[in-house]
């Protein structure tokens, strides 16, 4: 009996796996996989997400005009020149599905965000891989890997899951040899955790220039991971497309009332970078000082770090020996990592309990 057949581009995709919060057995852990964020949310976000239950029965505004405003209003944007999706992975799926289609090539970085060759599958693109190096985004060999068949080229600055950060200069020498039929798009999840001297110019290219797009959301810094809310802001052609593919009411009315919200709470935002900027630095202190037992800290500036296991002591066992003490990390083979984990930067406490169970598994390895 013949029965519907998927397309074959779309059986090539590995789905994405999402980070582990309990053990084998239900044991409830410390979620350091998803690079969540450890001080919760802003009291002005959860009120907002709360009072949004009077209305449960109306359909959301479907074009986010209230929310659109309040970015625009908060980074001094265009509301016309943003669009929004469920997370900045709907956005993600968005510019690719705009701009690329089957037999045309979606670039990225190798350790790059594993949405991007899902997004390029998706619609029938072909994945590229450009080499690294030493973990992070190398301009020129991006630049080495652009065809005639190039449409969408993806960076996440900085870079998950490694942390790495490429500078002002480089995302300008990135943008400026790419064709100028290809989609720049600068993933800028972590851009917040980024200090003022680090900013890298991407909004200002998507401000002034027709094919750059940047993308950004509430999930991680304004602690709004199930409201799932993010967005993208770049030409009016670009988002113009972006929007005509983009689902109805796509996000719920509590997630756009509470990322309102959440622009309002400065204070929320100044108290997690400095707790990241805190414990990001004292765990890689941490790591720096287990590296005659193998151990590399891959520099990150982002709310977690990529640990290398390069001694005795394995990723995998650590991954499994950090989860039977309490500790969810993410462990990546699938990633072409089988010999990392990321760890986000989590409580104090966390942190320090992570460090006290790699010493010890250290210890046991001999």
């Amino acid at each position: 009996m013949n029965a519907p057949t998927p397309k074959p581009w779309i059986q090539a995709i590995s789905p994405y796996v999402p980070g582990r919060s309990t053990a084998d057995d239900g044991r409830k852990l410390h979620k350091l996989s998803s690079n969540e964020n450890p001080l919760g949310t802003s009291p002005l976000a959860r009120a907002a997400f709360v009072n949004a239950a009077s209305a449960l029965e109306m359909y959301p505004d479907g074009a986010a005009i209230a929310l659109r405003e309040a970015i625009g209003a908060h980074y001094g944007l265009e509301p016309e020149r943003i669009v929004h999706g469920t997370g900045s992975d709907e956005v993600l799926h968005l510019a690719t599905g705009a701009f690329a289609g089957l037999g045309d090539e979606v670039l990225f970085v190798r350790y790059g965000f594993s949405v991007y060759p899902i997004a390029a599958r998706r619609v029938g693109a072909v994945p590229i891989e450009a080499p690294d190096t030493d973990y992070a985004s190398d301009i020129d060999k991006l630049l080495a890997a652009v065809t005639e068949r190039t449409r969408v080229v993806f960076i996440a600055n900085p870079n998950n899951p490694t942390g790495t950060y490429s500078t002002k200069t480089e995302i300008a020498r990135l943008h400026a040899g790419l064709p100028e039929d290809c989609l720049l798009v600068v993933d800028q999840a972590y851009t917040e955790y980024l200090d003022a001297e680090d900013e890298d110019g991407a909004l200002e290219l998507a401000r002034t220039k027709p094919n750059v797009l940047i993308t950004r959301t509430f999930s991680k810094i304004f602690g709004l991971a199930a409201g799932r809310i993010g967005w993208g802001y770049g030409a009016m052609p670009v988002i113009d497309a972006m929007q005509r593919i983009r689902a109805p009411f796509n996000v719920a009315t509590a997630g756009l009332d509470a990322a309102v919200a959440a622009l309002q709470d400065q204070d929320f935002l100044v108290a997690s970078k400095a707790h990241n900027d805190e414990w990001r630095a004292w765990f890689a202190g941490e790591i720096a000082a287990l590296g005659n037992a193998g151990l590399r800290a891959v520099p990150s500036k982002a709310n977690f770090i990529l640990v290398l296991f390069e001694g005795a002591l394995t990723a995998e066992t650590a991954y499994k020996g950090l989860m039977e003490r309490g500790y969810a990390t993410r462990w990546l083979p699938g990633q072409g990592l089988p010999h990392g984990l990321r760890i986000t930067i989590g409580s104090g406490e966390a942190m320090q309990g992570v460090v006290a169970g790699l010493r010890e598994m250290i210890g046991q390895a001999g």
